[in-house]
């Protein structure tokens, strides 16, 4: 069972960053090497992205139930990130139609729900330790740095509240800062909820 919805899931997120990445070429005026690493400056497409790869390589490899504690409760928490802050901050900005419209809700609200699903039944829980969220913040900050200093030079910045252009370095920190709590917070809620799960 644990394949079967692994090969679903990945289907569904190579589907939805496949079709996203047609969609923004059919769209964009911007030259093809530009477009391209605008759509990979985007955390929710890199984030879809390592969750397509990792239930590929689960689908392929099948790791057992003993495998290591922490990189599915990552992803989890990463993917969680992108569906929360876009049904926050986001989604009142644009509304989509059409298959823009699927894509959009498979990225930002069904795969994160899916992968939460996924977590819930087969995460290896016995191994989840606070200390693991000091590595798993390594991902959203490196990410962080990316955009600002591609965006010092490029002038683009993928989301609102980390336009330098638009709103300035102190409120951008800010903005990161209280991202960086909230992600910290939920890290902590997950391995408390796992470690209660597991006994």
């Amino acid at each position: 069972m644990k394949r079967i919805l692994a090969l679903i899931f990945a289907l569904l997120g190579w589907f939805a960053i496949i079709m996203q990445y047609y969609l923004m070429l059919q769209n964009s005026a911007l030259s093809f090497g530009e477009m391209t690493i605008r759509f990979f400056s985007y955390f929710t497409i890199l984030t879809n992205l390592i969750v397509a790869v990792y239930f590929t390589f689960y689908v392929v490899k099948n790791p057992q139930k003993t495998e290591h504690s922490g990189l599915l409760t990552a992803i989890t928490i990463y993917i969680l990130i992108v569906g929360l802050i876009y049904q926050v901050l986001l989604r009142s900005a644009w509304s989509p139609t059409g298959m823009q419209k699927i894509v959009d809700e498979l990225l930002h609200t069904l795969i994160p729900v899916l992968v939460l699903f996924f977590w819930f039944l087969y995460e290896n829980k016995s191994g989840l330790h606070y200390k693991q969220i000091i590595k798993w913040t390594i991902y959203p900050v490196i990410y962080l740095l990316y955009i600002l200093l591609r965006g010092s030079f490029s002038g683009f910045y993928p989301y609102p509240f980390v336009d330098v252009l638009a709103i300035g370095y102190p409120e951008v920190l800010f903005n990161s800062f209280w991202i960086l709590i909230f992600f910290i917070g939920l890290s902590m809620l997950f391995i408390r909820f796992g470690k209660a799960l597991n006994k």
